[in-house]
């Protein structure tokens, strides 16, 4: 009888791959490890948002998986190396992967950069129509007072450096409509011509959503010529240059290879009163300061600088003559210095902050103009804008 022979596998072999299995078990508690003992952070710099923070645990929030979706998203703000991590992904999506878009940002050419917009919803219509609507009623309201400011997109004004094919609404054909409607009431002032011959200059950052200061002084100078005021004399200023801004576009994009931007401001010794809000034309004196708050160059959100942010009111003294409010998005916090030329008290109303009609406030402060500037992508969406045409309680 043929003998049978076994053939098994040597033992030691089979132990061959535990020093792999120790090696990534001792890198995995390594990194844990180094992700415990990583100091955390309240806000992303490079994000320009908060930082989200450790959960709350309670049986609850682990029963309805809130607790869960709370770690997951500490696990990924806090996580050791993260900035290094974000950038060398988005630096491979750009170079081997010729993505165009990031974060909802257009990814151009010449290193500019443009907030997407393909469609306008159902729901931002309505919106625009209420916002239309509710300047156009402000107006007719305040008649003779009011001029009317939209700042087009830097896509509108620079549409041969977006990513080829790229299908932007036709804001062109938005703004038309706008103007129309609301230049019944108000007096418009469409930027759209003098900026496309000024394109060569200075008007939009390519790092961020707003213009440069030259493209509000550009704007102001309109608005001066529509009110036939002198305008600010840079020329007779010093001006100050701030170097390395990095704006929201690069935010939501971390482009590698960015072209940072540089502001340049006027350092006036205007003064700016905040106020905290009570109550409709109820306000009292919260703090005063400098209209621009050079602190915040020192800080990523460069051009919060301008009004020291997005304040619900603010009045700005100057050198001029008569009083003007300005209601407005965060575009007309670099245009509202150049105005200290020309009026002696400047109002400034976000209603961001500020959830009230305007008719009493007018009222109460005497102001002889109002001035609502806007951009137009922020114009179309604006759920408070609607509060302008609010009639008074009083």
């Amino acid at each position: 009888m043929e003998k049978k022979v076994v053939y098994r596998k040597n033992g030691g072999k089979r132990r061959a791959g535990y020093p792999l299995l120790l090696l990534c078990a001792v890198l995995l508690f390594g990194f844990s490890l180094v992700n415990i003992l990583w100091p955390k952070r309240s806000q992303l710099e490079l994000e320009n948002r908060k930082a989200a923070q450790l959960p709350a645990f309670s049986v609850q929030a682990l029963l309805d998986g809130s607790w869960q979706s709370g770690f997951a998203r500490w696990m990924q703000d806090q996580f050791s190396f993260r900035d290094a991590a974000v950038n060398a992904e988005r630096a491979v999506d750009e170079v081997l992967f010729r993505k165009v878009e990031e974060g909802g940002i257009l990814l151009g050419k010449d290193r500019w950069m443009f907030t997407k917009l393909f469609t306008v919803e159902d729901a931002t219509q309505k919106q625009l129509d209420k916002n239309v609507q509710a300047v156009s009623d402000f107006a007719a309201n305040h008649p003779g007072k009011v001029t009317f400011l939209l700042a087009p997109s830097a896509s509108v004004i620079y549409p041969e450096e977006l990513p080829a094919g790229a299908p932007m609404v036709d804001e062109n054909a938005m703004l038309d409509d706008i103007f129309a409607k609301v230049g019944q009431t108000a007096a418009v002032i469409d930027l759209r011509e003098d900026f496309a011959n000024r394109k060569d200059e200075y008007l939009y950052f390519k790092t961020d959503h707003h213009w440069t200061t030259n493209g509000a002084y550009r704007a102001y100078e309109q608005f001066c010529a529509l009110k036939g005021l002198t305008p600010f004399d840079r020329d007779a200023h010093e001006s100050a240059d701030v170097m390395d801004f990095e704006g929201t576009h690069y935010s939501a994009t971390r482009l590698w290879n960015v072209a940072k931007d540089t502001i340049t401001y006027y350092p006036l010794d205007s003064l700016m009163t905040v106020y905290k809000i009570t109550g409709e034309a109820q306000y009292e004196p919260e703090k005063t300061e400098n209209l621009v708050n050079a602190d915040k160059f020192a800080t990523r959100d460069k051009y919060a600088a301008f009004l020291d942010g997005n304040n619900g009111y603010s009045t700005i003294e100057g050198r001029g003559t008569g009083s003007i409010l300005v209601v407005k998005d965060s575009y007309a916090n670099s245009f509202v210095p150049y105005l200290t030329e020309n009026y002696a008290k400047i109002g400034v109303v976000d209603f961001r902050n500020f959830k009230y009609g305007l008719d009493s406030t007018i009222e109460k402060e005497g102001y002889d103009e109002v001035l609502v500037l806007y951009n137009f992508q922020t114009f179309i969406a604006d759920t408070n804008l609607i509060y302008i045409s609010r009639p008074s309680t009083l």
